[in-house]
């Protein structure tokens, strides 16, 4: 019998692949690679836009609970943070330690589940104060996630030095590659993907 492997991609806009023409997003691409190379999976994108962790934190449970029932090999990819750090009305959207506290209640839920976690760091975006302020919770997310014992893929300064995400943020909405910018940040993520698959 086969191995019933379900992941949900649980997040924001990123994970939802706003702006991809080929409608994939980096998740999508994620899925289609795992297929490709023979770790057949059902992949359940669970990503909304403008979302921030308190958002995710409210919705994540009833979401994921169905789709990962017991007796099947669970698994949830948690990204979020670029719009924690949005500064609006006077303050930023989510204090970053209301931030890394989410993420370690998200941690500590999946644990009691059985479910196992990958965590992608937020990505940067044409706005340089608006990346300082994500770049310092990726700091600490990334903490949260080694204190836990989670994979946390750094995204985020890879994205900031890379050409043709930069390019195609400006050329898209400020804050939303095409596809040329997910086939960026898939390749970032993939070789630490495959070996969360593989564990």
């Amino acid at each position: 019998m086969s191995r019933d492997l379900r992941v949900c991609f649980v997040g924001d806009s990123y994970v939802a692949g706003v702006g991809d023409p080929r409608c994939l997003g980096w998740a999508g691409r994620l899925a289609a690679a795992a297929h490709a190379e023979g770790v057949p999976l059902t992949a359940y994108n669970l990503g909304v836009r403008r979302q921030t962790s308190a958002d995710i934190m409210d919705r994540w449970l009833i979401e994921c609970s169905p789709r990962l029932p017991e007796g099947v090999d669970a698994r949830v990819v948690l990204s979020f943070g670029v719009n924690d750090a949005m500064y609006e009305n006077g303050g930023q959207r989510v204090a970053p330690a209301d931030s890394v506290a989410n993420l370690g209640n998200l941690l500590a839920r999946a644990a009691e589940r059985g479910w196992r976690v990958l965590v992608v760091a937020p990505p940067p975006v044409a706005d340089a104060e608006h990346n300082a302020r994500t770049a310092a919770l990726d700091e600490r997310f990334a903490q949260t996630c080694a204190a836990s014992d989670v994979p946390y893929v750094r995204v985020h300064q890879p994205l900031y030095d890379n050409a043709v995400w930069a390019a195609e943020v400006r050329a898209g909405d400020g804050a939303h590659p095409g596809a040329a910018g997910y086939d960026e940040i898939t390749a970032l993520i993939a070789p630490r993907w495959r070996e969360w698959l593989s564990g």
